[in-house]
């Protein structure tokens, strides 16, 4: 979802990239920086359709928070709460 609460359109890798900005807002707003994001859960809907992204959701990972990763998992699920919704992504962040 965009700020507005719309679903983003353009597949899996411009939802994955919405979703990873949302959450990087809401690091940014309590004070942290992508580097404290430790651990990531990315709830996927169409697994083979994501793993057939990786390498663009591995780009736009590297754009946003850089060449470090935390500890991820990745959980194929039936749907999410938004019908349209194809990824989620949760987070925690350890911030200084």
């Amino acid at each position: 979802m965009d700020v507005t609460g719309a679903i983003v359109t353009g597949g899996i890798v411009a939802q994955f990239e919405c979703a990873l900005t949302n959450l990087l807002t809401a690091i940014d707003a309590a004070g942290g920086q992508p580097e404290h994001l430790v651990k990531a859960t990315i709830y996927i809907v169409d697994v083979p359709a994501y793993r057939a992204a990786g390498r663009e959701i591995g780009g736009v990972w590297r754009r946003l928070v850089g060449r470090d990763y935390p500890a991820m998992a990745g959980i194929g699920v039936a749907r999410l709460w938004d019908e349209e919704a194809l990824v989620e992504i949760e987070g925690t962040a350890v911030l200084p």
